[in-house]
């Protein structure tokens, strides 16, 4: 075969072995007996191809034709699984999930169905690749034909496009995901957005903010060290949320603690990429500019610039730059024997020190836990099995091998967990309450989908992402000399926080309320987004 041919069949291979959810979306709601259902249907498979043969010819050289074919192959392979089993769009926020996914997370999303699917769908084809004889042609010859079927695909998929524009319009106006189902074109767009973005940040370092940030009037005063926790769960849903109304009692520890539960919050994002820089970010989600966020110093660095110590505990995938230059340590079973195997730690891992650091602190220091939480898929895998209490519970990585109750049921034994480690650490923070003033706020990064609308794990575009990867809890607690510390009245966070607790919120409160509840002044301040703002106000 020539390396045209080749590109053509690979082409015309992707466009129907790995194009099976843009298939079914076009045909959602649309009856087998309307013509013009299948003309459209017709005309998008027709362009779908062309596509995909433009995609396959544009790097297909003779000496690149089966290494340039094969990858394409693999690659559209491996998406239209994550694609057909979890529903998800490959845009370029998914992509930045997949290149910064460790191994062990990798490890759990790959079971056997999908290693049959890559046999059958990818291994087979790169098999008869290999037996395949890429035949050499004269230079004119050969690239007059390639010049031909470059116009000819893109002449082609042009004319079919024009042939259904208003049809299609319209269907792309009401499922703006379409364009990341279309396999490999996702891929190679949204990787490339992902790498360019990437290469033009690292070739300027991150711009500082809050340059004027100091220390409040309150700082002089204090006598006594001062700790934040600042916890940030992972994939917790506000919908299993036993504080918020949830039909079963999954917070029942954090229930008998006296702490401040906010009911209607919104995540920054559907996936810690975005949400992690975007909650530590003063613009969030209301303003929302992923270059600038990206580009930009966290509320952390501020903090420190004030003169708070900061320091960045994880037991996940890292900090996604919020933390860039501060001091942070990722848990291992060095750390946390007894609480770590091969791959990964309980997140007791964080908190099994606390009561020491808190006799070693001094001055005002925030320290940042970052959960492992609900991290899906292998939900059982993120707790004890003294917190098994939900039966029967999903033991297996592949989502599909259970049923909707067993995955639900193995959800909600992590959020027992992720209950039993933040009322631990809040009984360890009230003990050491006579020698450190402390705070602990609790926020997850973004919600979860378990199976509803055959919608699996998260990472949903934001603007098409069920509420439930979007609603997620959080609570705050404060020990009795925290007002103090920080020049209000007694018990007056507690309470101008209760007064918000039902009120909708979002991410974008975190920022502020954290520079409020330190007394960090800075021109980044916002005070209506400072939920202990109302304890500062004095009455005219």
């Amino acid at each position: 075969m020539t390396s045209d041919q080749l590109a053509v069949a690979t082409g015309v291979y992707c466009a129907f072995a790995f194009n099976s959810a843009f298939f079914a979306r076009v045909m959602a709601g649309r009856s087998a007996s309307d013509v013009s259902a299948w003309g459209l249907m017709l005309a998008l498979t027709g362009a779908l191809v062309a596509l995909n043969v433009l995609l396959a010819a544009l790097l297909t050289q003779r000496w690149t034709a089966k290494p340039w074919l094969g990858l394409l192959t693999l690659a559209a392979a491996a998406g239209s699984w994550f694609i057909d089993a979890y529903g998800i769009t490959l845009d370029p926020s998914m992509i930045r999930n997949v290149l910064h996914t460790e191994v062990a997370e990798a490890r759990e999303l790959v079971g056997a169905r999908f290693l049959t699917h890559m046999v059958l769908l990818a291994g087979i084809p790169l098999l008869l690749l290999t037996r395949v004889r890429v035949r050499r042609q004269p230079w004119r010859r050969a690239l007059a034909q390639r010049i031909g079927l470059l116009m000819g695909s893109l002449l082609v998929l042009a004319l079919l496009i024009w042939s259904v524009y208003q049809p299609l319009a319209s269907l792309t106006r009401n499922h703006r995901e379409l364009r990341y189902l279309l396999t490999p074109a996702n891929l190679m767009w949204s990787t490339g957005s992902v790498i360019a973005a990437d290469v033009r940040g690292a070739a300027r370092p991150r711009e500082p903010i809050g340059l004027d940030a100091k220390q409040g009037p309150s700082w002089a005063a204090r006598t006594r060290p001062m700790v934040v926790v600042l916890v940030v769960g992972e994939t917790t849903r506000a919908a299993n949320w036993g504080l918020s109304g949830y039909e079963r009692q999954t917070t029942p520890e954090l229930v008998q603690q006296d702490v401040v539960n906010f009911t209607d919050v919104t995540s920054c994002g559907t996936n810690t990429e975005t949400s992690l820089p975007c909650m530590f970010a003063p613009v969030g989600r209301r303003n929302y500019d992923e270059a600038r966020i990206r580009g930009q110093q966290s509320l952390l660095h501020v903090l420190a610039r004030a003169g708070v110590s900061v320091d960045w505990r994880d037991n996940q995938s890292g900090c996604k730059g919020v933390c860039d230059t501060l001091p942070m340590q990722t848990v291992d079973a060095g750390s946390a024997p007894g609480l770590c195997d091969s791959e990964r730690c309980l997140d007791e891992a964080l908190t099994q020190d606390l009561a020491q650091r808190l006799k070693n602190a001094k001055g005002t220091q925030v320290w940042v836990l970052h959960l492992l939480g609900n991290h899906g898929p292998s939900y059982f895998r993120r707790y004890p099995k003294a917190y098994a209490r939900f039966q029967p519970e999903c033991r297996d990585d592949d989502l599909h091998k259970c049923t909707s109750p067993e995955i639900v049921n193995a959800y909600d034994n992590a959020l027992l967990y992720t209950d039993h480690v933040l009322a631990s650490a809040i009984d360890t923070l009230r003990a050491a309450s006579a020698e450190v003033d402390s705070a602990l706020l609790y926020v997850s990064d973004h919600g979860e989908s378990l199976g509803e609308h055959g919608l699996f794990l998260h990472g949903l575009p934001y603007a098409l992402a069920p509420e439930v990867q979007k609603r997620v809890p959080m609570v705050w607690w404060n020990s009795a000399g925290f007002d103090r510390a920080i020049g209000v009245a007694e018990g007056c966070v507690a309470r101008a926080l209760s007064q918000r607790a039902r009120q909708p919120l979002s991410h974008d409160h975190l920022f502020h309320t954290v520079l409020g509840a330190l007394d960090v002044s800075t021109a980044l301040h916002e005070p209506t987004l400072d939920l202990t703002g109302a304890c500062r106000t004095k009455a005219p």
